[in-house]
């Protein structure tokens, strides 16, 4: 009786650990390609120290 809850324990073990070690699948990345930066319009503004910014071009 023994010897068979000693093999039904190490059945169910070693399937948890089959189940829980298991190869994980997940779909590729994609691939991040490089671009040309962006250029952006930024708006007249007030910077920190009360100068007034004109609006320029700047790069992203």
């Amino acid at each position: 009786m023994q010897g068979r809850i000693a093999i039904l324990l190490l059945a169910v073990l070693a399937a948890g650990c089959l189940g829980l070690g298991g190869c994980v699948v997940a779909p590729p990345r994609a691939r991040v390609v490089a671009v040309a930066p962006a250029r952006v319009w930024v708006p007249a503004h007030w910077n920190h120290n009360g100068v007034w910014i004109v609006g320029h071009w700047r790069y992203r």
